[in-house]
This record gives C-alpha cells, structure tokens and sequence, in this order.
C-alpha cells in the first residue's frame, strides 16, 4: 500500500507562487508515476501534470503549462508541484496520485491507484 501526503497548499495573491511537494511511503516510489490533479469546488478533479517514473518528459494540461513545474526526488520520495503566476482559476484542492501500471501520458485519473487527501490552494484576485 502506498501513502501519499500533500502539503504546501495555501492562500496567495493572483500573480504569486506556491510549491506543492507529496511526500510517499510504502511501495516502490521510484518505480511509479506521478501525477497532480485538482478539483475546484463544484467541479469534476482534472488533470494537472504528470511524471514519468524516472523523470524525463513532462506532461501538463494546457490551462497550466509554461506556468507549473512537476519534479520528482526518487531519493527522498517525493514530488513536487512548482506553482508560479497563478490565477483565481487555480482555486482548487490539489491532490497527488501514484500511477502504478502505466508509463507515458495518462491524463485519466482512473490510471491512478493510489490518492493523497489533498491540500487546498486560494488564489485570491
């Protein structure tokens, strides 16, 4: 069973930064990828950005890139979510998520078996 524990959320002003990390334990860390979703209040959870197992290419939702970072640290089992120029539309409860299976792009959040409990971010306007 893996565990997965998000912190770094946090209210910012429009135009801020916030930087997310999961923290993970138990499993094989290194051997799974990555993934941030969000969900904003009243809407469905969508994908964020996601990591490959070793690193390398990244993937992110439009609405986000050029805008967030994910990183990973397979040494200190985490990964990370830099979070620069948001927006009141980032508003959410971000979650991270293990990906146990696949590698590659996989925006779907039925490919992900195991689920932080979240951390909510504000951006205010």
């Amino acid at each position: 069973q893996v565990q997965l524990v998000e912190s770094g959320g946090g209210l910012v002003q429009a135009g801020g930064s916030l930087r997310l990390s999961c923290a993970a334990s138990g499993g094989t860390f290194s051997s799974y990828s990555m993934g941030w979703f969000r969900q904003a209040p009243g809407k469905e959870r969508e994908f964020v950005a996601r990591i490959p197992a070793g690193g390398g290419r990244t993937y992110y939702a439009d609405s986000v890139k050029d805008r967030f970072t994910i990183s990973r640290d397979n040494a200190k089992n985490t990964v990370n979510l830099q979070m620069n120029s948001l927006k009141p539309e980032d508003t959410a409860v971000y979650y991270c998520a293990a990906d146990v299976i696949h590698g590659g792009y996989f925006p779907d959040r039925t490919a992900y078996t195991f689920w932080g409990q979240g951390t909510r971010v504000t951006v205010s306007s």
